[in-house]
């Protein structure tokens, strides 16, 4: 089966899905709508998932050494955390926020990247390794899990205050909420909290994981497990921005504004990890970089 045809077929799945998620809350009564996007989602993941192996298997290695590849995980990874949020609750917005992500992501792969960058190569000797597929895969994960849960954030944020809170109403416990004593989450409001809160839950420990699976890996192929490399830096920042976040909900009991704010800060520093250090085009991660 041809990759072509198999990307096709991704992108008119996510971009139906997209379309169908946008109709879905003028009918949020209906069971079938729900039904047919969480189908279409899980047709979505199979058919990114086979795109992954057919390029596995036209490039004999793991199909993550490379930009598009791992948009390709990304996109994919993103679908993954959709189905398993559907396996512990419904949420009738949850399609129109997961849609439209992953096809801007695999969008961006197939139609913005250079044809160039998209062909599967060699791996470069320090890619191969066994630590290839748990490092960066385990990576990948982590951001998606991250900007999943921190798009979560950003949409509590950008609700009106109406929408978010019962005003005129004492928290149960004033102490435990960064709103004070006069503004309780309304059910809409916790829900979206509860979410990006479960999510960013996630995708920390798998942060971590990769980020201590990656300096093994370094120690290895360059004989340091820390080189400060800019993607390193980064991966760093992000590591304690999310810290700081589970910190203040953990041990500081914070609710609603003020770590969702963090929480945005964290999707910006995401990108700039994942995206933003490979246009400068240096360091030991040159391999995904854009003018590599």
């Amino acid at each position: 089966m041809n990759e072509i045809v198999v990307g096709n077929f991704s992108f008119v799945v996510l971009f139906s899905l997209m379309l169908w998620s946008w109709v879905h809350p003028f009918f949020p009564g209906l069971r079938a709508f729900t039904r047919v996007s969480t189908w279409g989602m899980f047709l979505a993941n199979l058919s990114l998932a086979l795109l992954l192996m057919l390029r596995w298997l036209n490039s004999g290695h793991f199909p993550l050494s490379n930009l598009y590849e791992s948009l390709i995980f990304l996109s994919w990874a993103f679908t993954s955390i959709h189905l398993l949020c559907t396996t512990v609750t419904s949420l009738p917005f949850l399609a129109s926020i997961t849609a439209p992500t992953t096809l801007l992501t695999y969008t961006f792969a197939a139609f913005s990247l250079p044809k160039e960058m998209q062909q599967a190569s060699a791996l470069v000797p320090a890619l191969q390794s066994n630590w290839l597929m748990m490092h960066v895969s385990i990576m990948i994960l982590s951001y998606a899990a991250l900007l999943f849960g921190s798009l979560f954030s950003l949409i509590f944020l950008l609700l009106p205050r109406t929408v978010k809170f019962q005003t005129g109403v004492p928290a149960e416990t004033p102490s435990l909420t960064s709103e004070g004593p006069l503004f309780k989450l309304s059910p809409l409001g916790e829900t979206i909290d509860n979410y990006s809160y479960r999510i960013l839950g996630l995708g920390f420990p798998l942060l971590t994981m990769g980020i201590l699976s990656g300096a093994v890996w370094a120690n290895e192929a360059w004989g340091s497990y820390w080189s400060w490399d800019p993607k390193e830096t980064w991966a760093l920042i992000t590591w304690l921005v999310f810290a700081i976040y589970l910190h203040t909900r953990l041990t500081r009991g914070w609710t609603g504004t003020k770590p969702a704010a963090i929480a945005a800060c964290g999707f910006v520093t995401v990108w700039i990890c994942y995206l933003g250090v490979n246009i400068l085009g240096s360091g030991l991660h040159s391999y995904g970089w854009f003018t590599a």
